[in-house]
C-alpha cells in the first residue's frame, strides 16, 4: 500500500479496510479474485471493525462490573439453574415484546453473572443496555435531586432498551428509594424491558425500601409481563472460599477491561484476515 492510498483511507476514516488491505491484495492476486469479490472482502473488513468498535462503546456505557459471557458460566456447579430458559433470554426476543425478567435466589448463585451475560448478548445485537446496582440507582437520584436534575437522571434510566437493576435485597435502602424505583418501573412499563435480581423474597421488598405501598405498586407493574427465574442452591463463592475462584466463572471469565475474544464467528474472521500469512480464499470466509 503506497502513502497516497494510506492517506486517502485515513481521510475517509476507513481504518478497518486500511488494516487488512495488504493481506487482501495478496489474497486477491493469489486466488484470482474478481474486482467485485475483492471489493466485497475489504468492505466486510471495514464493517466488522466498525461493528466491534460499536460493541466496545456500548459495553463501556453499559457500566458492567465485568464483561460476562454464557459460554464461561459454570453450569455444572448448580444444575437447578434453568439453562434452556437462560439461553432463550439470551436471544433477546423478550426485548421486542417487551417483557421484564426477575432473577431471585440466594447470594452467590450466579444471578449477577447471568444478567450481565444476557446484557452483553443484547449489546451484540445492537441494543442499548445499562447495568446498575440498586444502590447505584438510589445514589444517582439522590445526587441529581440535590442538584435539581432529577429529570436528567430519569432520562438516563428510560433510554436503554434493556435496564438491569442488580442486588435488590442485600440491605435496607435509604428513604425515598421506593419512589425512585417506582418512577423507573412505571415509566418503562410496557415500553422497555427491565431485568432485576433479588436476594430476598418479594414479600420483603416493602421492608427493604421502607414503603409497603410503593413496593406493592412496583411489583404490580413489574411482574405483570415478567418472567421469573427462581434459583436455589449454595453460594459458589462460599463453596470455593479456599480457591482463587470468586464467582461461577471467575477462573475463565474475561478481565473487566477487555471484551471477550473469539466469542463469535465475526471476530474470528477479522483475526484471520489480519494475519500476514496463511491467506484464506473467499470460499473459506
Amino acid at each position: 500500500m503506497n502513502d497516497r492510498l494510506r492517506t486517502s483511507l485515513a481521510q475517509l476514516h476507513l481504518s478497518g479496510l486500511a488494516r487488512s488491505l495488504d493481506v487482501r491484495l495478496q489474497e486477491a492476486a493469489g486466488h484470482q479474485l474478481s474486482h467485485a469479490e475483492f471489493l466485497e472482502l475489504v468492505l466486510q473488513d471495514e464493517l466488522l471493525i466498525r461493528q466491534q468498535r460499536q460493541i466496545e462503546r456500548r459495553v463501556k456505557s453499559a457500566c458492567f462490573r465485568e464483561v460476562k459471557t454464557l459460554d464461561h458460566f459454570d453450569w455444572s456447579f448448580n444444575p437447578s439453574i434453568p439453562r434452556k430458559q437462560v439461553f432463550d433470554l439470551a436471544t433477546c426476543r423478550f426485548l421486542s415484546e417487551p417483557r421484564d425478567v426477575l432473577f431471585i435466589g440466594p447470594p452467590g448463585t450466579g444471578k449477577s453473572f447471568l444478567v450481565q451475560a444476557i446484557g452483553y448478548e443484547a449489546i451484540k445485537q445492537g441494543r442499548v443496555v445499562l447495568y446498575r446496582s440498586i444502590f447505584d440507582v438510589v445514589r444517582d437520584f439522590l445526587h441529581d435531586e440535590a442538584l435539581e436534575g432529577q429529570e436528567k437522571v430519569l432520562a438516563k434510566y428510560l433510554k436503554p432498551d434493556l435496564l438491569i437493576i442488580d442486588d435488590m435485597g442485600i440491605k435496607q435502602l435509604p428513604k425515598r428509594s421506593g419512589e425512585y424505583l417506582f418512577e423507573i418501573i412505571l415509566r418503562r412499563y410496557e415500553t422497555r424491558s427491565t431485568i432485576m435480581t433479588s436476594n430476598r423474597p418479594l414479600e420483603d421488598w416493602g421492608k427493604l425500601i421502607g414503603d409497603v405501598p410503593a413496593a406493592t405498586a412496583i411489583l404490580d407493574r413489574f411482574l405483570h409481563h415478567a418472567e421469573v427465574i427462581q434459583i436455589t442452591g449454595k453460594s459458589y463463592r462460599l463453596h470455593h472460599a479456599g480457591s482463587s475462584a470468586t464467582d461461577p466463572a471467575q477462573a475463565a471469565a474475561p478481565k473487566p477491561a477487555k471484551l471477550p475474544t473469539g466469542s463469535d464467528e465475526k471476530s474470528r474472521r477479522v483475526q484471520r484476515s489480519q494475519k500476514p500469512s496463511g491467506l484464506q480464499s473467499r470460499k473459506g470466509k
